[in-house]
């Protein structure tokens, strides 16, 4: 049995030896995912990303101080007294606050004493003043309703005739330069952020036609041998969508870092005199929820805007390579058949 076994074995034909398993080799990027054009870049775009945010982090600041100036002058106005030799001043400064208070839309009203208004008046002519022998105007600070302001003319009106000394002041004159002042802010910092995203674009524009003047032998055996234009301006599109995120994301994060430490050191200083100036002229440094969500969108925005920008580039230039290489006379053949 086991021989005729054997004598079969040796009559059957013999198998093929088994094939090794084809595997297909990986293909590589057609761009190489780093070089100094790709690290140029980058910082070029870390810059533009940081300007752009910091831009938008301080307009957001200016706005919200000048809101809270606008605010707070709008709450109050103010009669001035000015002193004369047959006033009663303590007595005029009672009936111009009562007569005031008569109005419809005032809540409340406080004359300001010796030692207040010699307080206001320190930083120009000092301290030890002694305002019995100054021509120095007295105040009534009168506080309204914002939602329902009194009747300014007819208040001013009857101030005038009560006492012809006094002067009402409604505080619109500030509150008009506010708004202009808010209004020019963010016109101005929209200006900025697009002379920013811009140059972004013109630096993203030459830099991929660099690439792509570097690589375009690649592009052009890709592209004749049946690549479509999709796929090569894909390819590009994610090697510039990589760097244009790693450069806003550094951007905005050292911008992020700034109005940080700039809250903290302001935390940290108060009621000294270099805190005290910055925030008279510049308010908070925090820019809060709102200012550090703008940040990430302004990031956003960078790389979605670069990377359009490079896939167009491409699209556009190897549109220009086909009308180079395309054949005129053939053309003209064609269409007359």
């Amino acid at each position: 049995m086991n021989k005729a076994a054997s004598k079969l074995a040796k009559a059957l034909p013999k198998r093929a030896p088994r094939r090794a398993e084809m595997q297909v080799r990986p293909t590589g990027p057609i761009l190489p995912p780093s070089n100094i054009q790709g690290n140029a870049l980058m910082v070029v775009i870390s810059i533009m990303a940081f300007l752009a945010c910091l831009t938008l982090g301080a307009v957001s600041m200016v706005q919200a101080t000048a809101a809270g100036w606008q605010s707070q002058i709008s709450r109050e106005i103010t009669i001035q007294i000015k002193p004369d030799d047959n006033l009663d001043m303590n007595a005029a400064l009672v009936k111009a606050r009562d007569l005031a208070l008569g109005f419809v839309g005032t809540k409340d009203g406080r004359i300001m004493d010796d030692d207040a208004t010699a307080r206001l008046l320190e930083p120009w002519l000092g301290t030890g003043l002694d305002l019995s022998d100054l021509p120095v105007p007295r105040l009534v600070i009168i506080t309204i309703d914002e939602s329902n302001p009194p009747d300014f003319d007819s208040m001013r009106a009857l101030l005038k005739k009560e006492i012809p000394q006094a002067y009402l002041d409604d505080h619109r004159t500030w509150v008009n330069r506010l708004v202009s002042m808010a209004r020019t802010t963010v016109v101005i910092g929209f200006g900025v952020l697009i002379l920013v995203f811009s140059a972004m674009v013109l630096t993203v524009v030459f830099a991929t036609r660099g690439v792509l003047s570097g690589n375009r032998h690649i592009v052009e055996v890709l592209h004749f041998v049946g690549a479509e234009t999709s796929f090569v301006a894909q390819e590009f599109q994610r090697h510039f969508l990589k760097i244009s995120l790693k450069g806003a994301a550094t951007g905005g994060i050292l911008a992020a870092l700034c109005f940080a430490l700039a809250s903290f050191w302001q935390s940290r200083s108060l009621a000294t005199p270099e805190s005290d100036q910055a925030t008279a002229l510049f308010g908070t440094f925090s820019i809060g929820f709102a200012g550090y969500l703008g940040i990430f969108a302004t990031m956003i925005v960078i790389s979605a805007l670069t990377t359009l920008t490079a896939r167009l580039t491409v699209m556009r230039t190897i549109y220009e390579i086909d009308l180079i290489r395309s054949d005129p006379a053939l053309t003209d053949g064609l269409q007359g058949d």
